[in-house]
């Protein structure tokens, strides 16, 4: 997920959520986690019905807070079972996806690592690729990469990255563009010349 879709309020949660970890058992717990909270969401984002099932205002908090205790007790640790009721009390257990988001954002501040999105034309680099990208990372950023890759067609070919808000286009569409920016504006140069002596009174 882009960190900029991550609002203040998953933002808040997760930091609770991280504090509630540390305090339980340092980076392990962290860690730990970490890792069921992205079981859980492997969970929602598999199932629509049990998605809608934590979105819908319909549903009332007290049966969906039973279902949640006999779908993860004993799945996931008390704590983030906790954090789940937490969530589900005070109506926000449709943002668990946000808060998951930022709670790997926290994680990686905590680890050195990064999120780096990577598009390609058929969205899967082999692993001497992906290597060779996680030096260039690991060189520019002096952190430990964490990827995440995306198909995009339109590219033609090469590369874009996106680490946080910065774009790092290496794909051909990308050079393409550049080239006809170059072009138009080498153009539009010897147009403002060309007009500077017409107008000129030599």
């Amino acid at each position: 997920m882009s960190t900029s879709t991550i609002d203040a309020i998953a933002r808040v949660y997760a930091q609770s959520l991280f504090e509630l970890a540390e305090a339980a058992g340092g980076d392990a717990k962290i860690s730990e986690v970490g890792e069921e909270l992205q079981g859980v969401i492997g969970i929602v984002e598999g199932d629509p019905k049990i998605s809608e099932f934590l979105r819908s205002p319909i549903v009332d908090r007290h049966r969906r807070g039973a279902s949640l205790r006999t779908v993860f007790d004993g799945r996931v640790s008390d704590l983030l079972l906790r954090f789940l009721l937490v969530l589900n009390d005070k109506g926000r257990l449709g943002r668990v996806e946000d808060v998951a988001a930022a709670y790997e954002e926290l994680l990686n501040a905590r680890f050195g690592k990064v999120e780096v999105d990577v598009f390609s034309v058929g969205g899967s680099l082999d692993d001497a690729q992906l290597s060779l990208l996680a030096d260039k990372v690991r060189g520019r950023l002096g952190k430990e990469p964490v990827f995440h890759q995306y198909a995009d067609p339109s590219l033609i070919g090469g590369l874009v990255l996106r680490v946080g808000d910065q774009l790092i286009d290496g794909s051909v569409r990308g050079r393409l563009r550049g080239l006809r920016e170059a072009i138009l504006e080498r153009g539009s140069s010897r147009v403002r010349a060309n007009g500077d002596a017409f107008l000129s009174d030599d």
